[in-house]
């Protein structure tokens, strides 16, 4: 039996060549988006849990309290060290602090190579690799980072360092200045991890590269580039835990007005909260996930529109099965697979073509997912899962229309009242045009936004900047050297060394006192060193005051607009001459100029209070104006010049604009998939029309004809037709208007200077549905509109 229904499936789809093709093409297209989005969500929501004992797995993180709430994903550099030595509440306890732009060097034979790795280094305690399990290919997990000087690398890291040779033993010099030996080599690491350091020291080490990360009364400040993990014991509470770290700060921070506890994040929400510097917001992922779902719903939708619609012209055969004696139940399980034929012929086109557009949309979107990603066993179970829902729910409907024709009714043809069903194919296109229009409302705001977070006023100068890592190359006496070669060529306009750019992912929060207040003020800073030139080069604004003394300490500090509000002092002004001692440092220092506050992070965040010094201990780069008429013969003159006076340093570069633009790497991949995604849509809901522009015209042709005889016009046979769908596209959008609201307000939220819902953006979502759908439904109107009336009625 189900042979026969097999094989009658298939004479049908090929006797219906267009209806097939859509229909294919529409389920195809949408399952295609539905397998790549599954895999984007599901490879992002599979960072880090590989590792065995992941439940009992967390970060440490910090919670300050003052006026709001702020969270930062570091915490003390002494507190994990203190805390696994006060208590036995954790199998392990590890610190890894990262940095980038850091100088490598590997001499084979008389051959010395430099490298600066994109994922940086970093240095971790002995614990770290129990902690997380990371296949090591050589050496001993336990004991390979127990020693100073030492340092453990990725197989891919071994390869490009000392090619075939054994890696084991082999020495990697940090910064010029520290002779590592290579005790380990681990298997590359998965990508969906959030460690993609290749190259990891231990953390003894760091007491020659930077001491204050690993000192024991280093309780003052947190610095981003520090992050600590902790494996718990098998049923320790966590809330036992985190009393217990809130402890060291009312021991340690007890003169701060801050109230600050330390949390313990879950591994399993590290790559999603952003709150703690997560990459990949959870609201983007859900985002993501209702594009899929919007997407397999209007590819769903547009199989029943042109199913249904084609009920009418399988009428006959329908009345003739029936009057040879055919059951309802068979003519329902035929349908049924018919549509299950198109479903499966779909579903195989679909993966064929998710696997071959991966590195496409790895490239238009800018990320990078796998091939494995398509390879999870929770795809092959959601696609088969799919395919039967597509099959029962998207071929039921139809099934049971074209089941139910009474046979006479069909015999004769008069099935318009009983098959039409034409108040089921408005609210399907109305379905299918509201997920387009929230779909096009969602892209409009997006896009406003990402203009507006990388466009809008930051308050400093970003463009024409560009930052060049210098390392220890900063504290030596070649600096002057290379200031006056800069100074010298016609294409800079200025230059300043500091730590950081203004905005920066890259932060050092700690906290102050006021004038000579014993107590910390009941805020923390974010705290920036730059020298003299550090204005001028960005185009930061002075309000009161003047600005830095050129200067090798701490002896003058500038402060922003934040500080003065929080310090509740009545205008700018009146914060100059007072003193300020900054945490971290032993000595205060004098306010002398206030500045106009800019964005030091992303909009994602409030601006920051914010304390600028000169500090030279701790300048790493060099930020250079440039006019932008003359910038490449200026790049390669500052190369030229770098690569004379510091041989043994790599240059390296790279522009503020560009920096500032990976603040939105996630905004950025999701705009990229809805703009894609949309588009899809669209041509989707543009395949069912079509479909169903051409039914209505062959239902309508002695209608159309009468009235041309009887002097109607063409505009006004067009508008038998575009009134239908106008009014449909209305509906669609007073349905979809008030959806892509509530949405887009929810996303909008994560920003804390963000655009507004206006109504332009409702305004061109709808004029352009229009022009979609005028051109969709123009080609057959026209065409009925153009047909001779007479070769109509003798028909």
């Amino acid at each position: 039996m189900f042979r026969n229904y097999f094989l009658i499936a298939y004479r049908n789809l090929v006797n219906n060549k267009l209806y097939g093709v859509l229909n294919i093409a529409g389920l195809a297209l949408g399952l295609t988006c539905g397998i790549l989005i599954f895999a984007i969500v599901k490879f992002n929501l599979s960072f880090d849990d590989f590792h065995h004992d992941k439940d009992r797995i967390y970060r440490l993180v910090t919670e300050q309290h003052r006026d709001d709430i702020s969270r930062v994903y570091s915490v003390p550099p002494a507190l994990a060290k203190s805390f696994r030595t006060d208590y036995d509440l954790a199998d392990y306890c590890s610190r890894i602090a990262t940095f980038n732009d850091v100088l490598v060097n590997v001499t084979e034979g008389d051959a010395k190579k430099k490298f600066v790795e994109s994922n940086g280094i970093a240095f971790v305690e002995e614990g770290f690799f129990k902690i997380f399990n990371f296949p090591m290919l050589m050496g001993n997990p336990g004991t390979a980072l127990s020693q100073p000087n030492t340092v453990i690398i990725t197989q891919r890291l071994a390869r490009k360092y000392f090619g075939s040779a054994d890696p084991l033993g082999k020495i990697i010099n940090l910064d010029n200045s520290i002779d590592c030996k290579v005790t380990g080599v681990l298997k590359d690491l998965p990508k969906n991890s959030d460690f993609n350091c290749d190259i990891y020291f231990s953390y003894a080490t760091l007491d020659k590269y930077n001491e204050w990360f690993n000192q024991d009364d280093a309780w003052g400040g947190i610095s981003s580039a520090l992050q600590a993990y902790m494996l718990l014991k098998p049923g320790v509470d966590t809330k036992r835990v985190e009393d217990l770290l809130t402890a060291y700060a009312r021991k340690y921070r007890k003169d701060s007005h801050n109230q600050h506890y330390y949390k313990l994040q879950p591994l399993s929400t590290v790559h999603s909260d952003t709150r703690y510097g997560g990459t990949m917001d959870m609201k983007n992922i859900w985002i993501i996930s209702f594009v899929a779902l919007f997407l397999v719903i209007a590819a769903c939708v547009n199989f029943i529109n042109l199913a249904t619609a084609q009920a009418v012209s399988r009428s006959k055969e329908v009345g003739i099965r029936k009057a040879l004696g055919s059951f309802r139940s068979q003519l329902f399980w035929q349908f049924i697979m018919e549509t299950a034929l198109i479903t499966f012929i779909a579903i195989f086109l679909s993966i064929l073509v998710a696997y071959a557009v991966l590195p496409s949309v790895n490239r238009w979107l800018d990320i990078d997912i796998p091939y494995a990603a398509l390879n999870y066993w929770q795809l092959w179970v959601f696609i088969p899962v799919m395919g039967i829902l597509i099959t029962f729910i998207a071929g039921s409907y139809p099934a049971l229309i074209l089941s139910g024709f009474n046979p006479v009714r069909a015999l004769k043809g008069r099935l318009f009242a009983q098959a039409g069903s034409f108040s089921l194919r408005r609210l399907l296109i109305i379905v299918q045009y509201s997920i387009s229009i929230v779909l096009i409302i969602g892209m409009i705001i997006v896009t406003r936004q990402m203009n507006y977070s990388r466009n809008g006023d930051l308050g400093f100068h970003k463009d024409a900047i560009v930052i060049v890592p210098m390392g220890a190359g900063a504290q030596n006496d070649r600096v002057t050297t290379f200031k006056q070669q800069l100074s010298q060529m016609p294409g800079v306009k200025s230059y300043s060394l500091c730590y950081t750019a203004p905005a920066s992912q890259t932060a050092w929060n700690t906290s102050i006192r006021f004038d000579k207040k014993a107590e910390e003020e009941p805020f923390s800073v974010d705290f920036k060193a730059g020298d003299e030139q550090y204005l001028k080069t960005f185009g930061l604004e002075l309000l009161a005051g003047r600005n830095l003394f050129a200067s090798d300490t701490v002896r003058e500090v500038l402060v922003n607009e934040q500080v003065v509000k929080k310090l509740q002092l009545s205008s700018p002004a009146d914060a100059i001459g007072h003193l300020l001692n900054v945490a971290d440092f032993e000595y205060p220092a004098t306010i002398v100029g206030v500045l106009k506050d800019f964005h030091d992070r992303s909009f994602h965040s409030e601006i920051q209070p914010l304390v600028l010094t000169t500090y030279s201990g701790n300048y790493r780069r060099v930020a250079i104006k440039l006019e932008a008429k003359s910038m490449v013969p200026t790049m390669a003159a500052i190369e030229e010049a770098w690569i004379k006076l510091y041989p043994e340093q790599m240059y390296k570069y790279d522009f503020l604009d560009a920096q500032i633009a990976q603040f939105y790497e996630s905004e950025q991949m999701m705009l990229n998939l809805v703009r894609i995604f949309t588009i899809i849509a669209i041509f989707i809901g543009c395949l069912g029309l079509y479909g169903l522009v051409a039914f209505m015209v062959s239902q309508k042709r002695k209608e159309i004809g009468i009235r041309k005889v009887l002097g109607s016009s063409i505009p006004q046979v067009i508008w038998i037709f575009g009134k239908e769908f106008s009014r449909l596209i209305l509906i669609a959008f007073l349905v979809a208007a008030p959806i892509a609201w509530y949405m887009m307000s929810n996303w909008l939220a994560g920003f804390e200077y963000h655009v507004d819902i206006n109504a332009a953006t409702y305004f061109y979502s709808i004029f352009f549905i229009v022009v979609i759908a005028s051109i969709t439904v123009g080609y057959h109107t026209l065409r009925a509109a153009w047909m001779n009336p007479a070769k109509i009625l003798r028909e």
